[in-house]
């Protein structure tokens, strides 16, 4: 007897509740046997998460699980497995379809249901492009929104979105009125390499539609490589968005091979963080010369952290350790002197300044004196980032 194919999985995620609610409608709709896996969130407060599983018809069954360690996000991670591998034991369900609550990210999760021995055929993330830009400019801590998956949850709406965007392979884009040209740019430059799948618009308590959901139903079941997705997002190897003008929004990449003076860079991160919509990369500082730095800025609030060394300060031994798309992407950017450091970054926006931009980065870079006193003399610049990066 043949054993019975493993049971697809697709997350559906995103802030914007309307697009993510159209997108897992129509997956019901299109795809007989399917079931929607949902926790919401929202229960917290009263110290559970509330399960619930429907299909195209409603609820089929509904349950709560308590928080772990005062965490409703950990609760979802306890919950989901074993959820998902009932559904696959039971054998009537075609496509397990989990809907993500609100402000949870997708990485996560995708990890989780892999980890646990199930199989992720697609991360959608549903979008209204017409809410792009106000919820990229909203800096509000989630906690302050309801939106906060835990107790100690420190995020913010546009950093949580950003990374919701970025990390799905696939956009689920809802045809909002609403919407304008510079709106479908400004997704089209955030994500590039995004496969873009229209969906219907109209009210979440509407019928998924007429339009036939072929596009969504193909993009659900295309398959997702979790380690490939995870390296997409790294700041050493990411797949940072490319040149770009049009419709009044720009992309402008930065790449310079010279480190930034740590004084004169710190001066600087409140213009930088606020001259566009979204700007991430690697950057280099003088007086940490070994060690790669993830610049992450959205909503006018920036986050710099330490992802460890560069691959030119490891020893040849150590390079075995390092993932291959790690060591393929440095030696893309080799330089015979620097090797990988260098600043790669960024900046996304309606309305760029893109001259001024420039100007401004160009100038927190060594000068030629600063840069020919060599390492030795770098590292005895005054270590103006320790606090952000919390040393």
């Amino acid at each position: 007897m043949r054993p019975a194919a493993p049971l697809p999985v697709v997350i559906v995620g995103g802030l914007h509740a309307d697009a993510r609610r159209r997108a897992v409608a129509r997956l019901l709709a299109d795809v007989p046997g399917s079931v929607v896996l949902h926790h919401d969130l929202a229960t917290a407060a009263a110290g559970t998460v509330v399960r619930t599983v429907r299909d195209a018809g409603g609820i089929l069954a509904a349950g709560e699980t308590p928080l772990v360690n005062d965490c409703a996000c950990c609760a979802l991670r306890e919950d989901l497995v074993p959820e998902l591998r009932r559904l696959a034991d039971d054998g009537r369900t075609r496509l397990a379809v989990v809907e993500l609550w609100d402000s949870v990210e997708p990485k996560a999760m995708a990890e989780v249901v892999v980890a646990g021995g199930l199989t992720v055929t697609g991360v959608i993330t549903a979008v209204d492009p017409a809410l792009l830009l106000p919820y990229l400019g909203n800096g509000d801590d989630l906690a302050d929104t309801g939106l906060a998956a835990a107790a100690t949850d420190q995020r913010t709406v546009a950093d949580t979105f950003a990374r919701q965007l970025e990390y799905a392979p696939v956009l689920a884009v809802l045809d909002s009125p609403e919407a304008d040209d510079e709106d479908h740019e400004l997704l089209a430059q955030l994500h590039p390499t995004a496969r873009r799948v229209p969906l219907p618009g109209g009210h979440p308590g509407d019928s998924a539609g007429p339009a036939p959901g072929a596009a969504l139903v193909r993009a659900a079941l295309a398959g997702f490589d979790v380690e490939a997705a995870a390296a997409a997002q790294h700041p050493a190897c990411a797949l940072l968005p490319a040149e770009a003008d049009s419709h009044g929004v720009s992309t402008l990449v930065w790449h310079r091979r010279r480190p930034f003076h740590p004084e004169r860079l710190y001066a600087a991160l409140e213009d930088l963080t606020c001259a566009a919509a979204r700007s991430r990369g690697r950057f280099w500082l003088a007086d940490k010369p070994d060690v790669l730095l993830h610049w992450d800025a959205a909503g006018g609030a920036l986050c710099v952290e330490s992802v460890g060394p560069w691959l030119a300060s490891l020893p040849d031994a150590a390079w075995e350790m390092v993932p291959p798309v790690r060591r393929a992407a440095a030696a893309l950017d080799w330089h015979p002197e620097h090797g990988d450091c260098c600043q790669h970054l960024v900046f996304t926006s309606p309305g760029l300044d893109r001259d001024g931009l420039e100007r401004l980065l160009e100038s927190c870079l060594l000068t030629d004196a600063e840069y020919a006193a060599g390492r030795a003399a770098w590292k005895r610049l005054p270590p103006a980032f320790d606090t952000l990066l919390e040393v």
